[in-house]
């Protein structure tokens, strides 16, 4: 027989009887189960008392118990001695109740063991046949329960990427940024003027341009998308636009092209992203706080100010905050506070008021003028040598960027490996006035002993080897020692120099060179020797200046003909035996954007030569001058230059002249087409002898191309030119010269190679001439 336990224990077996029951048929199970929920409903409802009472003695004639009263409300539960005296009341207690007899538990034993027996498996005689119909009436109950969908990443994505609720939404335009991705901006441009800078900014930074690649899945997609999402959020901040929102839709994937064709294409399975954006109100700059500046005497506060450029009411942009952050600190720089500290900027964003409010603390810190100038070797450049570089001079206001231009003037010199300056102040502000700063210049000396060697080809000078040998300050400072030979098929050469750089003045150089020569060219056969010194202002790729200038003297000791090796039957040509002196002086006016490649300006320069030669006891005084102008204008993408040259020798004929002090045309950096020296009068034979007059035009267009990254030009070009006998220019026998070139850029300049045909050319020249140099023809 079961027990009270043993039936709670079938409770909590419940499953495995209702299992039994679908196996072995619902009729005697049923029955079983509806005993057993009446046995729980009568246990649950009965009294234990009534329960425990013998059925014999209960009486139907008996009259039913008396009511008993309810309390009707909560002061019917406290006694009257509650209330009457509530301390005597609590302290008599509470009389013990009276406990009745434990009742004894109902005979539920009968009845549990029917229960067991109905549940106990294999204990009902089913009949067999009933089996089959039982099955079938399983069969037919039985419900389609559907297997669960595989995971889709493509669903997950676009659940995580839910668009919010919007307000008003203004009309959008869709702008594509790549083939995967969208953008759709306000339709009306005063709502976003800023939205071509605004696209072209997310299509630099977007980490979606990716997606061309076809190589990223739908959660990689989506979260690069949240990652653009905010970097939208950003750009449209920079702008202004701080309440403005980013609505971000991610479409496409496998998935959705099973539905809409019913065919799974991996390879068209790249979804598409899509943001709305809705930039708002755009705020604009609130109070404007600049610490110490507006402190400053004017002008000084007034300009300084200005140069920052941001006032209230102005368009809150970001970027323009940090522009004009470094634009103040450069102002303050150049208008005399080498001190000026200029602290973080702070922004605060008022939403209710749609401003910013901006905080720049500044701190000057004080006026100063220039002072001295110290070194920190000074037995190898002195102070007082730089100052004598620098371009400002003592009690000068102090500029940033003359310090910097004093730093990169001591670099070029090439005698030290690192510099810096420092600004010291030696007097400080006081009444008013302007202290002062020394700059404190500390270096490392470089090497100073240079051996160089070059070996090389030109249309003019043929094939040469050119060693080199300096000491770059062996008589400081900057004093340099030069050794330099040249061999070649055209010239060969010894010489020996002094040069000292930045004498008396910054980029000011004085060389004396003593030289020995033998130079072959087309028309000129000569060798002697003699000594050139000269005194210019240099101008170079690192200070390449509107004006420079030259002036020197020239002795010179020469044995020269023209190349005329017969005149005839009768011999040779004899040489003639020159002694020439002279000065000669140059101005040039540059306003050319590039040394070695100019695109837009011009150039002009005028050369004078007076000069005295004696030959064969005969002495003649002549005067040599030039002019040169070029002009440059860029158009798209091509350059026009155009150039024009003239020449003169005044005082004498041209045959009373050495001839390497003529004239002479033809080459690279002449008329192309011709050979070099091959233009102007020649002798019986055909060879060039130079003339007194010279007239030059050249007009060429630089057209870039995609070659090489746009290193490579190519350079169509057409030259004339002419030389006289006579000191007056004669355009009587003028040649043309036209044809193509190719331009490598580097960072040393653009090398050359022109290829050019004459137009109306004498039986001596070529049909096709070659040049191949470093930098353009003009």
């Amino acid at each position: 027989m079961a027990s009270l336990s043993s039936f709670r224990e079938a409770e909590h077996s419940r499953a495995r009887a209702s299992g039994f029951l679908f196996r072995e048929g619902w009729g005697h199970g049923a029955s079983a189960l509806m005993l057993a929920l009446a046995l729980a409903f009568w246990a649950a409802t009965t009294p234990l008392a009534a329960q425990s009472q013998p059925a014999a003695e209960v009486s139907e004639d008996a009259p039913p118990p008396e009511p008993v009263e309810v309390p009707q409300n909560l002061a019917d539960l406290i006694p009257d001695a509650a209330v009457t005296d509530p301390e005597a009341w609590a302290a008599a207690g509470v009389d013990a109740m009276a406990v009745e007899p434990d009742l004894a538990s109902p005979d539920l034993d009968p009845v549990l063991a029917e229960l067991d027996a109905a549940l106990t498996p294999g204990s009902p005689d089913v009949d067999p046949g009933l089996l089959p119909e039982t099955e079938a009436m399983l069969a037919e109950s039985a419900f389609d329960v559907p297997e669960p969908l595989p995971s889709d990443p493509d669903l997950e994505a676009l659940a995580m990427i839910a668009a919010p609720v919007l307000g008003d939404v203004p009309e959008l335009t869709e702008t594509k940024v790549s083939s995967t991705l969208v953008l759709a901006l306000p339709k009306n441009p005063d709502a976003f003027p800023e939205r071509a800078e605004f696209v072209q900014r997310f299509r630099d930074l977007s980490t979606l341009r990716g997606l061309d690649e076809g190589k990223d899945s739908a959660p990689q997609v989506a979260a690069r998308a949240r990652s653009d999402e905010i970097l939208l959020g950003d750009i449209l901040r920079t702008y202004g636009y701080y309440g403005g929102d980013v609505v971000r839709q991610l479409s496409g994937g496998r998935r959705a092209r099973e539905e809409e064709t019913g065919e799974v294409d991996d390879s068209a399975s790249e979804p598409s992203v899509r943001f709305d954006i809705l930039p708002g109100e755009r705020y604009r700059f609130g109070r404007i706080d600049l610490g110490a500046l507006p402190t400053l005497p004017e002008p000084d506060a007034s300009r300084l100010t200005q140069a920052f450029g941001i006032a209230s009411g102005d368009p809150l942009y970001a970027d323009r905050i940090i522009e004009r952050e470094i634009e103040l600190r450069v102002a303050l720089g150049e208008s005399g506070y080498p001190f000026a500290a200029v602290a973080e900027p702070e922004l605060l964003i008022d939403h209710a008021r749609a401003e910013g409010d901006l905080t720049l603390d500044v701190q000057p810190r004080g006026k100063y003028v220039f002072g001295d100038v110290t070194s920190s070797d000074p037995r190898f450049l002195s102070g007082r040598h730089l100052a004598e570089i620098a371009r400002f001079d003592e009690g000068d206001v102090f500029q940033q960027s003359l310090e910097t231009d004093l730093r990169r003037a001591i670099i070029a010199t090439g005698l030290v490996s690192s510099v810096t300056v420092t600004p010291r102040e030696t007097r400080a502000p006081q009444d008013g006035q302007p202290g002062e700063v020394a700059l404190d210049v500390a270096f490392e000396r470089a090497p100073l002993r240079t051996i160089a060697g070059a070996i090389g080809y030109g249309t003019e000078d043929g094939f040469k080897l050119e060693t080199r040998w300096e000491h770059r300050n062996l008589f400081p400072p900057e004093g340099a020692l030069r050794l330099r030979g040249i061999l070649g098929t055209r010239e060969t050469l010894a010489s020996i120099g002094v040069r000292r750089n930045n004498f008396r003045g910054r980029d000011q150089v004085l060389s004396v060179d003593l030289f020995a020569s033998d130079i072959t060219t087309e028309a000129v056969d000569a060798r002697g020797f003699g000594m050139r010194t000269t005194f210019e202002k240099v101008s170079n790729i690192l200070f390449q200046k509107p004006v420079s200038w030259q002036l020197g003297g020239e002795l010179l000791y020469t044995d020269e003909r023209n190349r005329t090796v017969r005149i005839g039957p009768g011999g040779p040509l004899p040489r003639r035996t020159y002694t020439i002196g002279g000065l000669f002086g140059s101005i040039t006016l540059d306003a050319s954007d590039d040394l070695l490649d100019p695109s837009e300006g011009y150039r002009a320069t005028m050369f004078l030569a007076p000069e005295v030669s004696r030959a064969g006891g005969a002495e003649t005084f002549y005067l040599r001058a030039q002019a040169d102008a070029s002009a440059y204008q860029l158009v798209g993408s091509t350059v026009l230059a155009g150039r024009v040259r003239a020449a003169t020798i005044q005082g004498a004929p041209a045959e009373d002249i050495a001839p390497s002090r003529r004239l002479y045309g033809g080459g690279g950096a002449s008329v192309r087409g011709y050979g070099f020296q091959g233009v102007g009068p020649r002798d019986t034979v055909g060879n060039p002898v130079g003339g007194a007059s010279l007239v030059e035009f050249a007009l060429e267009a630089r057209v870039e191309t995609p070659l090489l990254g746009g290193a490579v030009e190519v350079v169509p070009f057409l030259d004339a030119g002419s030389v006289g006998r006579d000191s007056t220019p004669d355009f009587a026998d003028i040649r043309f010269g036209a044809g193509i070139g190719i331009r490598y850029k580097t960072t040393f300049g653009p090398i050359r190679v022109d290829v050019a045909t004459p137009l109306n050319p004498t039986q001596f020249d070529s049909p096709v001439v070659v040049y191949v140099s470093l930098g353009q023809a003009f």
